[in-house]
């Protein structure tokens, strides 16, 4: 099944668009290969306000915050995950709110390093942030005619979640499901088996559109969710053609199955690359000696 991308959008810089009652959307003007045109942050309510995602320490998009909010009380700050273009900005919009920050935890990997591992995803973390309150999963927070519901949805980080916009069929899917591209998964910050696990809990929900980390909106969800899952079985059928080929290598892989991809992006290919052998070993479908690594020799088992 072919996924359906949207790339057309406009960040509308410094500006909070309504993109449902209640909700506007503010684009960070950050646009990068992996963050497409920005980073977006979401205003919640009418009178009293949550705000999910506030970005990354920028201080135009700060008092562009502000300026949105317009004096109106912050009751929370609600952060998907520790990414430094998604979470840096909450003390400081938290200190100019009085606002309560809530996140699933601070930063961490989805497994501990191995041995001589070093995280090439070091610089993306925000290790510096610290919450107010930890959610749990299931957790409503409520406020002034709003209630936002956590949904744990591990894989691109492992404290990631989304937030249910109760009564409304909107998930604030962060950057777990997005319109424009298929989502990083990449060790030792994330893991394929949870990313994969978390596409099949969203399949249970009935949310009829989904407002993304960047982008649009994604409008069609289930369709959108089947057309992930295939990819990534797509993704690893080829995984597993590139290594009864002969490949051995994650480089190996990458040259052939991202041949098409701008060179700039192999270095998350391979990370992405090696998210599926990770769990290709774990599920005892390809053998490699040790731990897998981005340099180890992987062979079919």
């Amino acid at each position: 099944m072919a996924i359906d991308f949207d790339i057309a959008f406009e960040p509308a810089y410094g500006e909070a668009v309504p993109v449902a009652p209640g909700v506007a959307r503010m684009t960070v003007n950050n646009p990068s290969a992996f963050t497409f045109h920005g980073t977006n942050s979401y205003i919640v309510g009418t009178d009293t306000l949550a705000v999910i995602d506030p970005g990354p320490e920028d201080e135009n998009h700060l008092r562009a915050l502000l300026a949105a909010i317009r004096g109106r009380p912050v009751s929370h700050i609600l952060v998907s995950h520790t990414h430094v273009d998604h979470s840096p900005l909450a003390a400081r919009l938290a200190a100019e709110t009085g606002a309560k920050v809530l996140a699933e935890g601070p930063h961490r990997p989805a497994r501990p390093l191995r041995i001589g591992e070093i995280n090439p995803l070091d610089a993306s973390g925000d290790e510096a942030f610290a919450p107010d309150a930890l959610l749990k999963d299931g957790e409503v927070v409520e406020g002034d005619g709003w209630a936002l519901r956590t949904v744990f949805t591990p894989g691109h980080t492992a404290n990631h979640v989304a937030f249910a916009l109760e009564g409304t069929g909107i998930l604030f899917s962060a950057d777990h499901v997005m319109a424009w591209s298929t989502s990083i998964v990449a060790p030792p910050d994330g893991a394929m088996a949870d990313y994969m696990a978390s596409l099949d809990r969203l399949l249970e929900r009935d949310d009829a559109l989904y407002l993304p980390g960047h982008g649009g909106p994604v409008t069609q969800p289930p369709a959108f969710l089947r057309g992930l899952k295939a990819h990534r079985k797509m993704r690893e059928r080829a995984i597993l053609e590139r290594l009864r080929t002969g490949d051995r290598t994650v480089r190996e892989m990458v040259a052939a199955i991202y041949r098409d991809v701008d060179p700039r992006l192999h270095g998350a290919a391979g990370l992405s690359v090696l998210a599926h052998l990770e769990d290709l070993v774990g599920r005892g479908i390809v053998a490699v000696e040790g731990e897998p690594s981005i340099d180890g020799v992987f062979i079919p088992v």
